[in-house]
């Protein structure tokens, strides 16, 4: 869409849970990313308040406002393939633009969602995680919308670095619990 002078302002709006490969393409592509809480009623709010004509969740909800006000999987489909076609590339070809970071979900059952993210001990491990993330990775810690639960969710360059980072804030938010 970018090539095209689809991508109004050059900017595409996602959600927190966005891996951070999808970020560091937009970059190199010089894409502004726009970030939003999770759910698509977020994106499409971010969609509207600027003006923007792309947007999506990680869970596959592409929303194009001059298509429709929904994530539509035919749609997205359909300019997938035009893009395809236009430019003779194979799938694997245009998802080689972006390389996703490991990502590792720990979801941990918690009483008192506010009391657990806040525990100073909590803080300790997330900022101990983001301090050995450095530029190379992501720590995020959120509440569920949904759940009496604590997401923990962390991307970094190396698996193993991502799963152990992960346990060791999950075990912080469990132990406050």
């Amino acid at each position: 869409m970018q090539e095209a002078g689809e991508l109004t302002a050059d900017t595409l709006v996602t959600t927190v849970m966005s891996n951070l490969g999808l970020h560091l393409a937009m970059r190199a592509a010089g894409v502004t990313v726009r970030t939003t809480a999770v759910g698509d009623r977020y994106v499409l709010e971010e969609l509207r308040a600027g003006d923007y004509s792309l947007g999506g969740e990680q869970s596959g909800h592409i929303v194009m406002p001059a298509l429709g006000s929904t994530g539509d999987g035919i749609v997205t489909g359909l300019r997938l393939m035009t893009r395809m076609v236009q430019t003779g590339s194979s799938l694997a070809s245009l998802a080689s633009a972006m390389q996703t970071l490991p990502q590792v979900l720990i979801n941990v059952e918690v009483a008192d969602k506010v009391t657990a993210a806040a525990a100073p001990s909590v803080q300790t491990a997330v900022d101990r995680a983001a301090a050995e993330l450095g530029d190379t990775g992501r720590i995020l810690l959120r509440p569920s919308g949904t759940e009496p639960m604590i997401r923990v969710m962390v991307e970094a360059a190396d698996e193993d670095v991502a799963r152990r980072l992960a346990a060791g804030v999950a075990d912080a938010v469990s132990a406050a619990r």
